[in-house]
């Protein structure tokens, strides 16, 4: 831990790593991902949306696809739909999350977008998108409630892929995640950006699945060739 650099979280995942770099504390961290998971269970309930899954040709042009989208549902009399990019992954791989209508659209229309694939998500709301507006109140007050500390070493932020600064700062941007694309891609930039010739840190990929480290094999090649994915569920097991 003393030698680690930096640590970064995937969504739900930037609690467990504010709670590694000592900014959180462990329990008062899973209760307040217990309120911001109702939470957001409840904004889904709201709303028929969910969440799509494209990988795009190079010229793609995700914004304007969503735009189109966003049109169609307005055809069908929907006010004010949601369409767009939540997640950016990596080059040429983005998640668009909105309103359920506009996501059927994008995958009826996937060729006329350059799409190469659009495959709907198992999830059950439209995360990290304004249709999330209704879970920003709960998560901010018990933010407010719990004590944070400054990390002892660099995490990055989804919303911005920059670095925290200090408490108030994570308290800010922990809230607007909800509602903000998770900058993962350029998250990845920010983290292994360093003077050419100098080498690339090793990189623990923790918990169940190693998605992270696929991304990071598409993100930045040489980076990846540190990587290693630690299966939290390994060592419990070994023990019984």
């Amino acid at each position: 831990v003393e030698r680690c650099v930096a640590a970064a979280g995937y969504s739900v995942g930037e609690f467990a790593a504010l709670v590694f770099a000592g900014a959180l504390d462990f329990a008062e961290a899973l209760y307040a991902v217990k309120v911001r998971a109702e939470a957001m269970q409840k904004a889904s309930e709201a709303v028929p949306s969910g969440m799509l899954s494209v990988v795009g040709r190079r010229e793609a042009n995700y914004k304007f696809a969503c735009l189109e989208a966003r049109k169609h549902c307005e055809s069908l009399g929907i006010e004010n739909p949601v369409c767009t990019v939540s997640n950016y992954l990596f080059p040429d791989s983005r998640v668009i999350a909105g309103h359920l209508q506009a996501l059927e659209f994008l995958q009826e229309n996937a060729r006329k977008y350059y799409f190469k694939r659009a495959k709907m998500l198992p999830v059950s709301g439209a995360f990290h998108t304004r249709l999330m507006e209704p879970a920003v109140e709960p998560l901010a007050e018990v933010l407010k409630s719990i004590e944070i500390q400054k990390p002892l070493l660099c995490v990055y932020s989804n919303v911005d892929g920059k670095k925290y600064m200090h408490s108030k700062h994570i308290q800010k941007l922990l809230v607007k995640q909800v509602v903000s694309p998770v900058l993962w891609e350029q998250t990845m930039h920010s983290v292994y950006e360093r003077k050419q010739g100098t080498e690339f840190p090793y990189t623990y990929e923790v918990g169940p699945g190693n998605q992270l480290g696929a991304i990071l094999k598409q993100c930045n090649l040489k980076a990846w060739k540190q990587y290693k994915h630690v299966d939290a569920l390994e060592d419990e097991e070994e023990a019984e």
